[in-house]
């Protein structure tokens, strides 16, 4: 596990990478609900996020990184799916999800 000011460093780059996905969709005409709930979610889970970390609560925060990471797979495999979607959105959520990818890879969840 990350020590506290790394984890919250790293974190740091997830939660911006979620806030360019929201602003992306918000931006999006025609966005699918089901895409547009998915980020809004991972949005909520990420405003909650300090708190969780500031609790230094282990089994929280690997939930909290295990439920972004089940968000953010199914937000990039909607956009896989939709070839109407913008290059603006697809890489804004590939972007988040490479991000989540990488603070799970280096907690070792």
């Amino acid at each position: 596990m990350l020590h506290a000011n790394d984890l919250q460093h790293r974190f740091y780059f997830v939660e911006r990478a979620v806030r360019l996905a929201a602003q992306a969709a918000s931006a999006e005409p025609g966005l699918p609900r089901e895409l547009r709930d998915c980020i809004e979610l991972m949005d909520r889970h990420a405003d909650n996020a300090r708190e969780v970390l500031q609790s230094a609560d282990d089994a929280r925060v690997r939930k909290l990184v295990r439920d972004l990471e089940i968000l953010a797979e199914r937000a990039r495999r909607i956009c896989n799916y939709i070839p109407t979607l913008s290059g603006q959105i697809k890489g804004a959520v590939t972007h988040m999800h490479s991000q989540i990818q990488e603070l799970k890879r280096d907690m070792s969840v």
